[in-house]
């Protein structure tokens, strides 16, 4: 049983699903206006956890060939053949995230489940089938998975954006790149032996560094313009600490761009994020 849980977990992709779900309801707290029912706060974490983790799904379904070929990768369970890719599991997909995209129109509005459906759309078409064999800019439009995460959460109150989640959703577009090339920093000889281009195997390492940093020093410096838009000190010194620490280990990628470096700036990523996110919502929980 244990066996079969991680396999779920590992191909519905848990991890970033549920960071795309907190990244909704970060959406959620910061966009102005009445608070939504508990129950419609569930249906929107619901939503957008289960359309997040169809495309998981869905890019692993895909991208069973390309897995093969990645040490990293090669044992999930449809590049290893432990579950058969056939017509039955992507009709599982197809159906959880219709099931999402149905919930979210029905409890809350059309242009949340818009949102749900095109943050699961830009991660399993544009970037699994359209961009990430192609092009290095893969990730950088795949971001936007996240983005509409964020705008699906704030829809929820008002589908007429206000400023603060709109600036969110465009760190959270800026985020995913540099956070997705500190990793492929570490796997370079992984993604070029399977043949994805991904920035640093095309430009490599160290001019590779200095564009994660841009993006690093950017998407901090946007994120503190929430506070300008009502957004309050928790959230303001939880975005600055975490991002402090982001660009301090993007410098530290500049100056040794190398694979352990690479690493600590991917968990960096992470701390960032998290730290943006659980500040935005105990913003609001806390602070109203």
């Amino acid at each position: 049983m244990t066996a079969v849980i991680g396999q779920v977990w590992c191909v519905f992709k848990m991890r970033i699903a549920v960071a795309i779900m907190l990244s909704a309801l970060a959406g959620l707290a910061v966009m102005p206006g009445p608070a939504l029912s508990a129950w419609q706060v569930a249906v929107l974490a619901l939503s957008v956890l289960l359309s997040a983790a169809s495309a998981g799904a869905f890019n692993q379904f895909i991208e069973r060939d390309l897995d093969r070929r990645m040490a990293r990768t090669a044992g999930r369970p449809f590049a290893s053949g432990a579950w058969r890719a056939g017509p039955l599991w992507l009709s599982v997909i197809l159906a959880l995230l219709a099931a999402a995209v149905a919930a979210a129109a029905w409890v809350l509005n059309g242009w949340v489940a818009l949102h749900v459906f095109l943050g699961a759309f830009v991660y399993g078409v544009v970037y699994t089938v359209w961009l990430k064999r192609r092009t290095w800019l893969n990730i950088v439009l795949g971001g936007l998975a996240g983005s509409f995460a964020v705008l699906a959460g704030a829809a929820a109150v008002d589908p007429a954006l206000a400023p603060a989640p709109i600036i969110l959703a465009v760190v959270l577009f800026l985020w995913t790149p540099p956070h997705f090339w500190s990793l492929a920093t570490v796997l370079r000889a992984d993604y070029a032996r399977a043949g994805v281009p991904m920035l640093p195997v095309v430009i490599g390492d160290g001019p590779a560094a200095w564009v994660i940093l841009a993006h690093a020093v950017a998407l901090v410096a946007l994120s503190l313009m929430p506070v300008a838009f009502g957004m309050g000190w928790i959230y303001f010194v939880a975005a600055a600490l975490g991002g402090a620490w982001f660009v301090h280990r993007s410098i530290c990628l500049v100056r040794a761009p190398d694979a352990r470096t690479a690493m600590t700036n991917f968990f960096a990523s992470l701390i960032q994020l998290g730290a943006l996110l659980s500040g935005a919502i105990a913003d609001r929980l806390i602070l109203g």
